[in-house]
C-alpha cells in the first residue's frame, strides 16, 4: 500500500475523530443543561425566594436562549463556510475552526473572570456553534480521497457529526456518577486537546487544497460521475450502468469524443458527456420526474421558484420543531406526564438516543433514497414529521412520548439528508452550495423564533406546551400538503421533459 494511500486513510480517520468530538456538540445541549443548572449558571436571575435549587422561569429561558442562538448560528454559517472552503481551501477552514474552539474553551474556563465583561456561557457556546461548520464542512472534500468509496466516507463523516452530541452525555454521566468535581471549567480545560488535535492535523497531514468542491461532491454522491461528467478514476461504471455492452458503448463514445477534439478550446457552457446524459436520464426516471427540473437555471431563478420557497416553508417549521424540542424537552415532558421523575427519565433516554439516531438511520435513509422516487421519500418525511408532532400532544402517556422521541432522533438526520438530496436533484450541482446554503441560512435565522415560543409557553400558556406544538403540527401538515400537491402537478406535466432527456441520449 503506497504512502499516499496511507496518508489519505489517516486524513479520513482524523476527520472522523474531530467531527465526533466537535462538529455538532452544541446539539447535545439537553445533556449539558442539567450540569449548568446544578452549577447555578444564571440562577442569579431568579427571585431571592427561589433558593430550593429548582429551575426558575428566568433561568430556564436564558439557558434555552443559549441553545436557540447556537442552533441559529450553526445553520447560518453553512453558507459562508461553503464559500470560504471553495475560495481558500480546507486547511484555512480547519485552522479557523480550531481557533474558534480554543476561544470557546477560554470563555468556559475563565467564566468567573469574564462575567463582568460579557456573558461567557453565551459567547462560549456560540463559538462552539460557529466552529462546528468550519471543522465539519471542510471535511466534505475528503469524500473524493477515495472516489469509489465517496458515499461511505460521507456516511462516516455524517455519522460522526450526528454522534458528536454524545460528548455532553458522556460528560453528564461522569459528572453525576463518578466525578462531581468535574466542573464546566475543568471539562473544557481537558477539551482543549480537541482543537489542538485539529490544528496539528491541519498543519501536518491534511491537504492544503480541496480534492473537490462541495458542488462536485454533491454531483459524485448523486450521479457517481465527476464534475466533467466522466467516470471517477478507477471506477468501471458497473454501479451506474449494469449492462456491460451498454456501458462499454458509452465509454467508447466518450473516448472517441476526446480523440476527435484534442485541442478544442474550453467552452463557457460545457457540453454534457454521453455518460452524463445517460445517467441523468435514468435519474430523471428513477426520481419520478423530479431530477433536473431546474438544472441550468441561475440561482436567482431557482430561488424565485415554488420548488425552493415551498420546501423552505416546510424546512422552517421542521427545523424549528426539532431544535425547540431539544431545548425544552425536560419542561415539556414534566407538563405532559405530570411527573418530574418520568420526565427526567425521558430526558436521559433522549440524551442517549440522539447521538445514535444518525448511525441507526443510515441504512434506512440509504434504502429509501436508492429504492423509491423522490416524491415517495418526501411523503415518508412529511408523514413521519406529522406523526412525531401528534405523539408530542398526548398527555399522561410515557409510551407514546417515548415513541415520539425515538422517531425524532431518526427523523432528524433523515430530514437533513432528504432536503439536501432534494436540493441537489431539483436545483443541480452548479448552484447547490448557494441554494442549499441559503435555505439552511434562512432556516437558521428563523430558528431564533424558538426563544419567543419558549417565552409564550412559560408565560402566556403557564408551561403548557400543547398550544405551541399543535400550531407547529398544523403548519407542518399544511406545508406538507401544499408542496406534495405542487410536485404532483408538476410531474403530471413532465413526460415531455423525460422523453427529451432520453432522446438526447439516443441522438448522441
Amino acid at each position: 500500500m503506497s504512502a499516499t494511500r496511507n496518508l489519505r486513510y489517516a486524513q479520513v480517520a482524523c476527520a472522523c475523530i474531530w467531527c465526533l468530538f466537535s462538529a455538532g456538540i452544541v446539539f447535545g445541549f439537553a445533556a449539558l443543561k442539567p450540569i449548568l443548572i446544578s452549577e447555578g449558571v444564571y440562577h442569579e436571575l431568579c427571585d431571592p425566594e427561589d433558593v430550593d435549587g429548582l429551575l426558575c422561569t428566568a433561568q430556564d429561558l436564558k439557558l434555552n436562549f443559549i441553545f436557540a442562538l447556537s442552533a441559529t448560528v450553526t445553520n447560518i454559517m453553512a453558507l459562508p463556510v461553503g464559500k470560504i472552503l471553495d475560495m481558500y481551501g480546507p486547511r484555512v477552514c480547519g485552522i479557523t475552526g480550531s481557533g474558534l474552539l480554543f476561544l470557546a474553551c477560554g470563555n468556559f474556563i475563565s467564566a468567573k473572570h469574564l462575567t463582568s465583561i460579557w456573558d461567557p456561557y453565551l459567547v462560549g457556546y456560540t463559538l462552539l456553534a460557529v466552529a462546528g461548520p468550519f471543522v465539519f464542512i471542510s471535511c466534505f472534500q475528503l469524500a473524493n480521497s477515495f472516489p469509489q468509496r465517496s458515499g461511505t466516507i460521507l456516511a462516516l463523516l455524517t455519522g460522526s457529526f450526528d454522534s458528536s452530541s454524545a460528548l455532553f452525555l458522556m460528560y453528564r454521566l461522569l459528572y453525576q456518577n463518578w466525578y462531581p468535581n468535574l466542573r464546566v471549567s475543568k471539562f473544557f480545560t481537558v477539551y482543549l486537546v480537541v482543537p489542538l488535535f485539529i490544528l496539528i492535523c491541519q498543519l501536518t497531514i491534511m491537504p492544503h487544497s480541496s480534492y473537490k468542491t462541495v458542488s462536485s461532491i454533491a454531483k459524485i454522491a448523486v450521479e457517481g460521475l465527476d464534475e466533467n461528467g466522466r467516470l471517477i478514476e478507477g471506477d468501471t461504471g458497473s454501479n451506474i450502468i449494469p449492462d456491460v455492452q451498454e456501458r462499454q458503448s458509452l465509454i467508447t463514445m466518450e473516448e472517441g469524443e476526446e480523440d476527435a477534439m484534442p485541442n478544442s478550446p474550453p467552452r463557457p457552457q460545457r457540453r454534457k458527456s454521453a455518460l452524463e446524459t445517460y445517467v441523468e436520464g435514468k435519474l430523471q426516471k428513477k426520481s419520478g420526474g423530479i431530477f433536473g427540473v431546474l438544472h441550468g437555471k441561475s440561482a436567482l431563478e431557482q430561488i424565485k421558484s415554488p420548488w425552493f420557497y415551498l420546501m423552505l416553508l416546510f424546512a422552517l417549521v421542521a427545523m424549528l420543531r426539532i431544535n425547540y424540542f431539544i431545548a425544552t424537552i425536560r419542561t415539556q415532558e414534566e407538563y405532559l406526564l405530570n411527573d418530574r421523575e418520568l420526565a427526567l427519565k425521558l430526558n436521559s433516554i433522549f440524551d442517549m438516543l440522539l447521538p445514535l439516531g444518525g448511525v441507526v438511520s443510515i441504512p434506512f435513509i440509504g434504502f429509501l433514497l436508492d429504492h423509491t422516487n423522490t416524491l415517495t421519500t418526501l411523503t415518508v418525511l412529511f408523514t413521519t414529521s406529522t406523526a412525531i408532532g401528534i405523539f408530542g400532544l398526548i398527555p399522561n402517556s410515557f409510551t407514546w412520548n417515548l415513541i415520539g422521541i425515538a422517531l425524532l432522533v431518526v427523523y432528524r438526520p433523515f430530514y437533513y439528508t432528504v432536503v439536501s438530496d432534494y436540493s441537489s436533484k431539483v436545483f443541480g450541482f452548479e448552484t447547490f452550495g448557494t441554494v442549499y446554503g441559503l435555505l439552511s441560512c434562512i432556516c437558521g435565522i428563523f430558528n431564533m423564533s424558538q426563544n419567543l415560543l419558549d417565552r409564550w409557553t412559560h408565560t402566556t400558556f403557564n408551561m403548557n406546551p400543547f398550544p405551541i406544538n399543535l400550531t407547529l403540527v398544523i403548519f407542518t401538515v399544511l406545508f406538507s400538503v401544499i408542496i406534495t400537491l405542487y410536485i404532483r402537478a408538476q410531474i403530471s406535466h413532465g413526460p415531455k421533459g423525460e422523453r427529451a432527456l432520453f432522446s438526447n441520449y439516443q441522438s448522441i
